[in-house]
């Protein structure tokens, strides 16, 4: 499965989160796609279009690596963000919120 480190990540990339509302709400990439892997079959349309390949992040690599064979599968040019959202933040990334507590990764 193809992957990179959150640290090669290239300028402008906005990943795809495939983490639930939850998780997206209390904090997540400010310039990411918010698709949950468990609507994700019903939203491919959504996908970014203007990006190749798309990286998928979850929170820490596993729901995002199983969404990648899936776009792969279908036909997609999906990478996977090794060590998701936890990787993110502890490279000290911004991080955007949905509520009124500072974001954090959950």
């Amino acid at each position: 499965m193809p992957s990179v480190l959150v640290g090669e990540l290239p300028a402008g990339a906005r990943p795809v989160d495939v983490r639930e509302a939850d998780e997206w709400a209390a904090g997540h990439a400010p310039d990411a796609v918010h698709l949950p892997m468990s609507e994700l079959g019903n939203r491919l349309h959504e996908l970014p279009e203007d990006q190749d390949p798309l990286y998928v992040i979850c929170r820490s690599g596993g729901r995002s690596g199983r969404v990648v064979q899936y776009l792969v599968g279908q036909g997609y040019p999906a990478v996977n963000v090794e060590g998701g959202m936890q990787a993110w933040a502890a490279a000290g990334k911004p991080l955007a919120g949905e509520g009124p507590d500072a974001p954090q990764v959950i």
